[in-house]
């Protein structure tokens, strides 16, 4: 039996604590997912999970489920600021540049400034180091220019 039909038939999450969860309840962390996953990335996070159903797809179930339904969408911090959190840890990590592009799409998406993310990703520079900051940058440039988006270098103050 898989995680998935296990953890309906019984009623839980199954995870470090056994949480009991009602149908109703799943359903709407999904919907919210969806929601939230869409809301962000368009289609391209979409993609991303239907691309996981031949091999994972409770990892897929899992990005919307608990990344998308339970956490980006929780109140009290605006999207745009959570992607742009999300854009220093994926820029911090330098191993994940098609997560980063998406995210930075995703920031676009949700109103962020293109100079508000170079802002983020050369701020990287100081914590994850310069090779991190300079793959982030490129990951900018690739999807500005994909949008057409020109980013004019802020003059030294």
């Amino acid at each position: 039996m898989t995680l998935k039909k296990l953890s309906v038939a019984t009623g839980l999450v199954l995870s470090a604590f056994a949480i009991p969860v009602s149908a109703t309840e799943a359903d709407s962390r999904r919907v919210k997912g969806v929601q939230t996953l869409e809301r962000i990335t368009g289609t391209a996070g979409n993609n991303v999970v239907k691309s996981l159903s031949d091999i994972s797809p409770e990892l897929g179930e899992w990005i919307v489920d608990f990344a998308y339904g339970d956490v980006f969408s929780r109140p009290g911090v605006a999207l745009c600021t959570r992607e742009l959190a999300t854009i220093a840890a994926l820029t911090a990590l330098g191993n994940a540049q098609p997560q980063l592009k998406v995210h930075i799409e995703g920031a676009l998406n949700v109103g962020c400034k293109p100079e508000e993310i170079v802002e983020i990703i050369i701020q990287m520079a100081v914590y994850a180091g310069f090779p991190s900051a300079l793959n982030g940058i490129s990951a900018a440039r690739e999807v500005f220019a994909k949008r057409g988006i020109k980013v004019v270098a802020a003059p030294p103050e």
